[in-house]
C-alpha cells in the first residue's frame, strides 16, 4: 500500500469521526508509556534474490507527549517507538532457507493527530488519528546489517477507559507503513553485498497508560438571591371631625381605596384602630375612638370587605400622632389607622 493511499485513509477516518461529542473533551498536556505485540507482514528483498522473508512476532514499546485542545475533543501528540523482530525463513529463487539469524529493528518519530469521543458510558471512549514522520530501520543478518531512514505514516485506532481525571488506560492498534527501505547487506551465497529494497509495513497492538491533562474549571458559583422581603402592611389614614365619628366625604374616599386594595390584593385581615385629641376625659376619649373604628368597619364591609377579616379597637388619645398638652384639638390626632395585611 503506497503512502498517498495510507495516509487518504488515515485521515478521512480522522475527519469521520469529527463530529460534535460534548462531555468527553481534555484539555491540557499528557504523557503516555505503551508495551506492544508487533506483528510484520512478510515481505521481499527486492534485487537480492530473497522472494519472501518472514518474521516472527515480536515486542515494542512507545513514548508519546502530546496535547489534548481546549474545547475540543482532538489531541496532538508526538510519538517515539521502538519495535523488534526475529527474521525466521527466507525464500531465494533457488530455494535456498530457511535462514534464521535475522533481525529486524525500528525506531519511529511520528506528529499524531487524535480524535477522542465517547461511547454511552462516561469513562469509555474511542479514538481515532493519523500520523506522519521518520522511520529508522535496521535489519541484520549474523554480522552483516544496514539502516535506512525513510519517511512513514500511520493509521491508528483505540479504546480509552477513563480511569480518573488525571489518568487513562488505552488499548490500541496502530497500521504503520515505511516507504521502501533500501540497504546494503551480504546476502547468503552472494559473493558480495547487495543493494535491496524492502517493502516495510507494521501491525502494531499496545496497551498503555496516559497521565496529565488539566483539572475540569470550577462550576460557576450558586448566586442565590436575596430572599424578597416580607411583603409590608399598607395603611390607610383617615380623619375626623370635632367630637364626631361619622364619615366624611374625604375619609370615605380612603376607605374606598383600602377596599380596593384588600380586595384585590387578597388581604386576610384588615385592623382598623381610631384615635382622638386630648380634649375630653380618657374614658370618654376611649368609646370615642372605639366609635371611629367602628364606623370605619361599616363603610368597608358596604363597599365588599368581608366583615370577618376586619378588627377593631380604640387607643383614646394615648398613641398621640402630634404630641400636644391636655385639652388641645389637634385635627391631626382625630383619626382611625386601616392596616391591611
Amino acid at each position: 500500500m503506497g503512502f498517498r493511499k495510507v495516509l487518504m485513509a488515515a485521515s478521512a477516518l480522522v475527519l469521520a469521526t469529527g463530529v460534535a461529542n460534548a462531555g468527553y473533551e481534555r484539555d491540557g498536556w499528557y504523557v503516555g508509556v505503551e508495551g506492544a505485540w508487533v506483528s510484520v507482514p512478510d515481505t521481499e528483498l527486492i534485487g537480492s534474490g530473497i522472494t519472501e522473508l518472514e518474521f516472527d512476532s515480536g515486542w515494542g514499546a512507545l513514548g508519546t507527549v502530546g496535547y489534548a485542545l481546549s474545547n475540543s475533543n482532538w489531541r496532538i501528540e508526538g510519538e517515539v517507538g521502538y519495535r523488534m523482530n526475529d527474521a525466521v525463513a527466507a525464500t531465494t529463487l533457488i530455494g535456498f532457507g530457511p535462514y534464521t539469524n535475522g533481525e529486524l529493528t525500528e525506531w519511529s518519530y511520528m506528529i499524531n493527530a487524535v480524535y477522542d469521543f465517547k461511547f454511552s458510558s462516561e469513562r469509555f471512549g474511542f479514538s481515532v488519528g493519523a500520523g506522519v514522520g521518520l522511520d529508522d530501520a535496521r535489519l541484520q543478518f549474523d554480522e552483516s546489517k544496514d539502516r535506512n531512514y525513510n519517511l512513514a505514516a500511520q493509521g491508528i485506532a483505540g479504546i480509552t477507559y477513563r480511569v480518573s481525571q488525571h489518568w487513562d488506560l488505552a488499548l490500541n492498534y496502530r497500521y504503520l507503513w515505511v516507504d521502501e527501505v533500501d540497504l546494503v547487506l551480504s546476502i547468503p551465497l552472494a559473493p558480495v553485498e547487495v543493494e535491496t529494497e524492502m517493502e516495510l509495513s507494521k501491525h502494531t497492538i499496545s496497551i498503555g497508560l496516559r497521565y496529565g491533562y488539566n483539572d475540569p474549571p470550577a462550576p460557576p458559583p450558586v448566586v442565590v438571591p436575596p430572599p424578597l422581603p416580607p411583603a409590608q402592611p399598607k395603611q390607610f389614614i383617615i380623619f375626623f371631625g370635632f367630637n364626631k365619628c361619622n364619615i366624611t366625604a374625604e375619609a370615605d374616599a380612603v376607605l374606598s381605596e383600602a377596599a380596593s386594595a384588600a380586595k384585590s390584593g387578597g388581604s386576610a385581615s384588615v385592623r382598623i384602630v381610631g384615635h382622638t385629641d386630648t380634649v375630653g376625659s380618657p374614658s370618654y376619649n376611649q368609646k370615642l375612638s372605639e366609635c371611629r373604628a367602628n364606623a370605619a368597619k361599616a363603610n368597608l364591609v358596604g363597599k365588599g370587605v368581608s366583615d370577618g377579616s376586619i378588627s377593631t379597637s380604640g387607643k383614646g388619645e394615648s398613641e398621640l400622632m402630634v404630641q400636644t398638652g391636655d385639652s388641645v384639638k389637634e385635627p391631626q390626632n382625630r383619626r382611625a389607622t386601616v392596616d391591611l395585611n
